[in-house]
């Protein structure tokens, strides 16, 4: 499989828990919202990280740090709100992931903080898309 293959590959994942974002959200399944953004902006990312560096795609889900492994090689510069963005996804990822016992799901997000959630997601999923070399340049990238 072919580094655009695997790229491939993850963006399909990706989509598809973007798409399964957006069908919680009409089902008012507000704590699946957000994880399923968290999902689809990892599997982007790791998409981005094969591309960039190889396919040895760390098994982690804090998504600035994987992004932070490839983020110099990148046409632009992050911004620190897309930074802050992938740390609250990732703290809220951790926190639906492994859940205390003293809160319902239900009660750990709300409408509009999901609605909020799932704009951005879309907002910075359509910027990440933006941010695949061309084949040119990755025909120039070091194999690592």
């Amino acid at each position: 499989m072919t580094k655009e293959e695997k790229y491939d590959h993850w963006l399909e994942l990706a989509r598809y828990d973007l798409d399964t974002a957006s069908s919680m959200f009409s089902a008012g399944r507000w704590f699946y919202v957000v994880f399923m953004c968290q999902q689809a902006i990892e599997k982007c990312c790791k998409g981005l990280y094969t591309l960039y560096l190889n396919d040895s795609v760390p098994k982690i889900h804090n998504i600035k740090t994987i992004v932070s492994r490839f983020k110099d090689k990148l046409p632009e510069l992050v911004s620190e709100d897309t930074l802050l963005f992938f740390d609250n996804l990732s703290a809220q990822y951790l926190t639906y992931r492994y859940p205390d016992f003293e809160s319902k799901p239900e009660k750990r997000t709300n409408e509009d903080e999901a609605d909020y959630i799932l704009k951005k997601t879309r907002e910075v999923f359509l910027w990440l898309l933006t941010l695949k070399p061309s084949k040119e340049l990755q025909g120039n990238m070091p194999q690592m």
